[in-house]
């Protein structure tokens, strides 16, 4: 029997490798000589570095960046087992977590520190990204992003922008000369599983500025600069990024990525499974074995264990969802191809218990799911 486990991480407790591990030592319980192949996954959020080194037996590495406010942050990206792939979260140099609740000013923060990972990258001789750009404390548009890779954001004077969102408002020509050139031989894949627009009532200002700091007047000033942004980028540079749907993921970056690295934007399960080749695990698989932290009915919606389940179901795979938790409606994600939910608590407990003993809950968890499938093998019915 061969059963493939791809878990997500279960988050604050293991990460999707330490939890394929748990897993895989409860099917042993019950079936010790199962073919086991473990492909830690992610959604291309928190996680996705370290699921695609972990998966490909890659190599992180550390790079001090500008961060959001300029200051110095230490940033991390990766590069995947057969050295061809960087994998980038935005969030690790301009995240929201970097910046205190008191010092949030999405008028000045800057994606700077995103270009620089990128270049870093390149230098490592990367030339195929995965970027992961959600939980951005930024609404620059991805400028910040350009200009650490040598784009030039001029004003009617034709002096440099400042860094931050509002000063987009002043700009008068986007300089694209001294754009690296390595970066026409690279492809972008972006995992975005957002589709608001740029600008307007559901554009990137809107929606995420409050949660990043922003009052009602510096929304209506930040989506007025974008706005004008998107202009420019349609006079200077020939691209239409205003209304492409993701355009305003990650304070308009995933707009910025269009118009500078001619980034496409997908979502993130996709980007994962198809970068893991789960695909062709399935071929000979007999069960799948998933996990999350927990389950709802958003696990439909851009989460990696629902990509997991349909991908299984078009093999015809039985599936096995483990979560640490579930909450109101999370039968609905039985259509999404799950055949079973195993929950890791075996009885009444705290969360900071069931946090610290995760391992152990999710193997021993594991074991009882493994003796009920063994059961329904020997039924006869």
């Amino acid at each position: 029997m061969h059963i493939l486990i791809a878990p997500q991480s279960l988050k604050g407790s293991l990460t999707a490798a330490e939890t394929g591990a748990a897993i895989a030592q409860g099917v042993q319980a019950v079936f010790p000589e199962a073919k086991l192949t473990i492909i830690p996954i992610a959604d291309g959020g928190e996680g996705t570095v370290q699921a695609l080194i972990d998966a490909t037996h890659g190599q992180i590495h550390t790079q001090t960046v500008t961060g959001p406010l300029e200051e110095p942050v230490e940033a991390f990206y990766g590069v995947t087992g057969d050295g061809q792939t960087a994998v980038i979260e935005m969030a690790a140099s301009s995240g929201l977590p970097l910046v205190a609740p008191e010092q949030r000013n999405p008028l000045i923060a800057t994606t700077h520190g995103v270009g620089e990972l990128i270049r870093a990258a390149l230098d490592q001789g990367s030339r195929h990204f995965i970027l992961g750009i959600g939980g951005s404390a930024t609404n620059d548009g991805g400028a910040g992003m350009a200009q650490a890779l040598g784009v030039a954001f001029l004003d009617a004077e034709g002096k440099s922008l400042p860094p931050g969102g509002s000063a987009l408002a002043r700009l008068a020509q986007i300089d694209t000369s001294k754009l690296d050139p390595r970066i026409k031989e690279c492809s972008f894949d972006v995992a975005c599983d957002v589709t608001n627009p740029l600008c307007g009532p559901t554009g990137a200002s809107a929606i995420y500025g409050p949660q990043k700091g922003a009052t009602p007047d510096m929304v209506a000033d930040l989506d007025a600069a974008l706005a004008h942004y998107a202009h420019i980028i349609q006079h200077d540079l020939k691209k239409d990024v205003a209304n492409t749907p993701g355009a305003g993921a990650a304070g308009g970056l995933g707009a910025g990525m269009l118009a500078f690295l001619n980034a496409t934007l997908r979502p993130g399960a996709q980007i994962m499974l198809e970068a893991l080749r789960v695909d062709e695990y399935m071929k000979d698989a007999d069960l799948v074995i998933t996990a999350e932290g927990q389950l709802d009915e958003q696990t439909a919606y851009g989460k990696s264990v629902g990509a997991i389940a349909r991908l299984a179901k078009a093999h015809q795979l039985p599936v096995l969802a483990l979560a640490g938790g579930l909450e109101t409606n999370y039968t609905s994600i039985y259509d999404l191809g799950i055949d079973a939910i195993i929950v890791l608590p075996s009885g009444p407990m705290s969360l900071v218990y069931a946090m610290k003993h995760a391992s152990l809950l999710t193997s021993q968890a594991t074991e009882r799911a493994m003796k009920l499938f063994l059961m329904g093998r020997q039924f006869k019915g």
